[in-house]
């Protein structure tokens, strides 16, 4: 394999074979290829693109550069959710216990904050003791025997898709519909799932704004994925606002206890989770019908089960035994909370996602740089929804900062995030398409 033959023939806009994709993709994972010739090759895949063909060959490349998990002791379907990304976006805390408690086994592999949109692990570091990267034998354990098991991504897993990322994040190649659904799809197939539902987001807090761009990236990846031999369905969500009424980590995380116990219904974010909790156990086969799903999935959350399988995940992963109890005992407070109120009466109407997001990582609970620590502690709660009525001062969230200072900054720029206007907005379905 001539390396530079295959950039060559791809930035000529000619097809390349699995064979070729294969050289290509190995040599890369074991470091025979230069950071220049990975970067030509991420430059020609996006100004020439792939076909469907070559995507799938990517994915597979990728998705056996490394370990590939196997679950044959495990006599439930095993499956997974993935989405991409947004604000006060933390379906996965509640969905993994849920879809357990319903029969699937989930091995949940998760990412940190990127950009502006806050990452489960972040969100599951707030609690003390939690292991984000437990060996495979706890990991498989956990699965086995809990139900679900949330963790972050191993050296093993998928290492050509690190590489190859970092390079593409540093030669303005990180938008390529076809290196983002390799990308995405080889962590998970070497995660051994049988089922996939992913949720691509569109709208300003996503990174996918336009509409017609979301659909293409969720045909892609539903196209790859059952081109890959792994049965996958993707619903487009809106995030033109934070998804649940809290941005931030142990703020999230106590959105996340407070939703098992019951606390979020009837709100976006339940509408949301019971759809892919739903979409999970069809496409897996544990019942046959959507309302028969929803149904299962409400009762795991009313009768307690849900909540018990997502403790004893955290117990085994490390985390207290007793945290759903006493979440006051381990989940750390900001020193300071603020309430931020609104500028005027009227409607709130619409708002910057993308905004809040940043606010959170200003206060602290995210990463300007990769090796930035994160203030756990801060955030926004009490988030009030789009289409809510409010009197000029009433409070439209809570600021968690950990001084005065950064809390008058972050309610300013909060309240600088809304629009309120006279009219009610009209509402805007939280599901908008299935693929």
């Amino acid at each position: 394999m001539i390396p530079q033959e295959i950039i060559r023939r791809k930035r000529n806009g000619e097809e390349l074979g699995p064979a070729d994709i294969n050289s290509f993709i190995a040599a890369l994972a074991a470091g025979h290829l230069s950071e220049g010739q990975i970067g030509a090759f991420a430059m020609a895949v996006w100004f020439k693109g792939m076909s469907r063909a070559e995507t799938v060959a990517l994915t597979l490349a990728m998705a056996n550069s490394g370990d590939r998990l196997q679950w044959a002791d495990i006599d439930r379907p095993v499956a997974d959710k993935h989405s991409t990304g947004g604000v006060g976006d933390n379906v996965s805390l509640m969905l993994a216990p849920i879809t357990a408690a319903c029969g699937l086994a989930v091995p949940m592999i998760s990412g940190r904050g990127l950009g502006h949109t806050g990452g489960t692990l972040d969100k599951l570091e707030s609690i003390p003791g939690y292991r984000i990267t437990p060996d495979a034998h706890l990991f498989h354990k956990v699965v086995k025997e809990a139900g679900c098991a949330i963790i972050g991504q191993t050296g093993t897993l998928a290492p050509a898709d690190g590489r190859l990322y970092a390079v593409r994040d540093v030669t303005a190649t990180v938008d390529s519909i076809p290196l983002i659904t390799a990308s995405i799809l080889s962590k998970k197939l070497a995660a051994g799932l049988q089922t996939l539902v992913l949720d691509v987001k569109v709208g300003n807090g996503a990174f996918m704004a336009d509409r017609t761009q979301a659909e293409i990236l969720a045909q892609s990846l539903v196209e790859v994925a059952n081109g890959a031999g792994v049965k996958t369905s993707a619903l487009i969500t809106d995030m033109n606002q934070p998804l649940a009424d809290a941005a931030g980590n142990a703020v999230e995380m106590r959105n996340c206890l407070d939703f098992l116990a019951g606390g979020k219904a009837d709100t976006r974010l339940q509408t949301v989770v019971l759809a892919f909790a739903a979409e999970m156990l069809v496409k897996s086969g544990i019942v046959a019908s959507s309302d028969e799903a929803e149904g299962m999935a409400r009762r795991a959350l009313s009768s307690g089960r849900a909540a018990e399988i997502f403790a004893r995940m955290v117990s085994m992963l490390g985390g207290p035994a007793d945290l759903i109890e006493k979440p006051d005992k381990y989940l750390a407070r900001a020193p300071v909370k603020k309430p931020v109120p609104a500028s005027r009466a009227g409607w709130l109407s619409a708002c910057d996602v993308r905004g809040i997001g940043v606010s959170v990582i200003d206060l602290g609970g995210g990463r300007r740089h990769p090796q930035d620590r994160i203030d756990h502690r801060v955030g926004f709660s009490e988030l009030l929804p789009l289409g809510t009525r409010v009197s000029a001062g009433e409070p439209i969230a809570v600021v968690h900062a950990a001084d005065e200072a950064a809390a008058e900054r972050a309610a300013a720029a909060l309240a600088a995030h809304y629009r309120i206007t006279e009219e009610k907005p009209e509402q805007t379905p939280v599901i908008s398409a299935r693929i």
